[in-house]
């Protein structure tokens, strides 16, 4: 087995130019281990680049790639340009891409101590991009994209918005099976279970970025357009586009902020931004259905929390298990009260 240090060689040998030497390091914001951003050294100058090899075990990877082209040509969302892609190497690695390196902090890192002026630029610019992924790219059903003779397709596909949504929470469920959240399961399903009737059935399905949050974010504080780039294309849907409203506005505002004020002005930015690009009535039904769409996006969070804290104290994991289970009950209420 070889180290990063060898794979990421491998890849320059096979792909790059000649070079006189490279650095590298993997990015924080909670990104998967097999993402590298590189410095190499070509004739004296320093050039960036961005390496993701296919992680292990059986999921798509050659359709990230291919969303990145897919995006570019049909709207204005900032995603970097790919550079290589590999899926079948020369070399003793695993597939792979280069994309080019775009300049900003992780969001997740700076998002906590933004003014909040800079927070509702950002949620503004959230909104914007998530308007112009729904006006512009439709799908003929809903379910997981994935490539197929180089095409994008909708690979798990349903006619019905109402039982995808379902299928698609009731893994989140699946998945909660050894995890600190696991004892949650069945009071999670009796609260879901009698309010899918409010999920609309029918609905042109849209471009859904599947973990559209802070860490797969680049920012740049002072950019005209703070967000420099949108990233990991891996998770994503064609879905209702409120869908994927409600999961951001619970990633970057519900549960990040506790004072009422500073949450209905973020919404009401990220509701504008949304409206300057794709018409879209958060009326009274939204609001009913957003805590369900959250719930959702809160099980799918709890599923994935031991290995997102794999590498954290103790006391941050058992902190950040404490609001995870306040969240649920917030939400679990919200969902009863309608």
């Amino acid at each position: 087995m070889q180290t990063p240090e060898q794979d990421i060689e491998a890849v320059l040998t096979e792909s790059g130019p000649d070079y006189e030497g490279f650095q590298f390091e993997t990015p924080g914001g909670g990104h998967q281990s097999d993402v590298y951003m590189v410095t190499l050294r070509h004739k004296g100058e320093a050039y960036e680049v961005v390496v993701k090899f296919k992680p292990q075990g059986d999921v798509p990877f050659a359709v990230e790639p291919c969303l990145h082209d897919f995006v570019a040509a049909r709207t204005d969302v900032p995603v970097p340009r790919i550079l290589v892609y590999e899926d079948d190497p020369d070399a003793d690695v695993p597939p792979y891409f280069v994309t080019e390196r775009i300049h900003g902090e992780n969001l997740a890192e700076e998002f906590a101590g933004l003014s909040t002026e800079d927070r509702r630029r950002v949620l503004a610019q959230s909104g914007r991009i998530l308007g112009d992924m729904h006006s512009e790219i439709g799908f003929e059903a809903f379910g997981r994209l994935t490539l197929h003779d180089d095409r994008i397709i909708v690979s798990d596909w349903m006619g019905n918005w109402r039982e995808y949504f379902e299928s698609l929470t009731r893994s989140h469920l699946s998945h909660l099976d050894g995890t600190p959240f696991e004892d949650m399961t069945d009071r999670a399903w009796d609260c879901i279970e009698p309010a899918l009737s409010m999920v609309p059935e029918d609905g042109v399905p849209r471009l859904v970025h599947d973990d559209f949050r802070p860490a797969n974010l680049m920012f740049e504080q002072t950019a005209d357009a703070p967000i420099t780039a949108v990233l990991d294309w891996q998770d994503v849907l064609a879905a209702l586009p409120e869908y994927n409203l409600a999961q951001t506005e619970f990633l970057f505002i519900d549960s990040s902020f506790q004072d009422p004020e500073l949450r209905d002005s973020l919404r009401t930015v990220f509701h504008e931004g949304y409206q300057e690009m794709r018409p879209m009535a958060f009326d009274e039904g939204y609001e009913q259905r957003r805590p369900l769409y959250q719930l959702s996006t809160l099980l799918w969070r709890m599923a994935g929390f031991e290995a997102v804290f794999a590498d954290e104290s103790g006391l941050a994991a058992a902190r950040a298990e404490a609001q995870y289970r306040q969240q649920f009950e917030r939400l679990v209420e919200e969902i009863q009260a309608d």
